[in-house]
């Protein structure tokens, strides 16, 4: 969101609250509604403030328009959120977030000792990867040697699958599976 947006949200949201607790007080009877409308004939009326008020109206006019009408989400921000578009002299081709996260978890899962896996994956404007792990590992894990040949693997397979480079591969390890015991 645009700072001006935000500024427009926030003044919008501070004039909505104040007529919200005008109301409140009206229909309770702690405000007389003589009073609230001797103040707003005043308002409309005086040179200035009428001038003033009609400005506001048209800005948020305007801004309502602008929300209801048109998106504000950029093309990059849209291909940020459905993921990678290559081009070569052949043609384009999409690889989705979706996609990469698939590829993170077949490879995490190939570990005897990853249980679990869930997999969140970010791109940068240059199309750098970062892939966030949540991993359940069973008790016979090593941890450490298990993130680091987990953040090699994963590195290799994306880039051998989508030639794109792994900038980071962050790895959580949520929980430590205790060994299932068979009756």
């Amino acid at each position: 969101m645009k700072i001006l947006e935000k500024i427009a949200l926030i003044i919008f949201s501070d004039i909505m609250l104040i007529v919200s607790i005008i109301l409140c007080l009206l229909v309770f009877g702690w405000l007389d509604i003589g009073l609230v409308g001797d103040i707003a004939t005043k308002l409309i009326v005086g040179e200035t403030s009428s001038k003033v008020i009609l400005g506001v109206s048209v800005v948020f006019i305007l801004l309502s328009i602008k929300c209801i009408f048109f998106d504000s989400t950029s093309k990059q921000q849209i291909k940020e959120r459905q993921g990678v578009l290559l081009e070569n002299e052949s043609g384009k081709l999409m690889i989705s977030k979706e996609t990469i996260e698939n590829l993170v978890n077949s490879v995490a899962l190939n570990f005897q000792s990853a249980e679990d896996v869930t997999t969140r994956v970010e791109l940068d404007k240059e199309n750098n990867v970062k892939v966030f792990i949540n991993l359940i590992v069973n008790e016979q894990a090593v941890i450490k040697d298990l993130s680091a040949n987990l953040q090699e693997r994963i590195k290799e397979k994306i880039k051998t699958a989508t030639d794109l480079e792994v900038k980071e591969v962050n790895i959580t390890v949520k929980k430590v599976a205790p060994k299932q015991v068979s009756e």
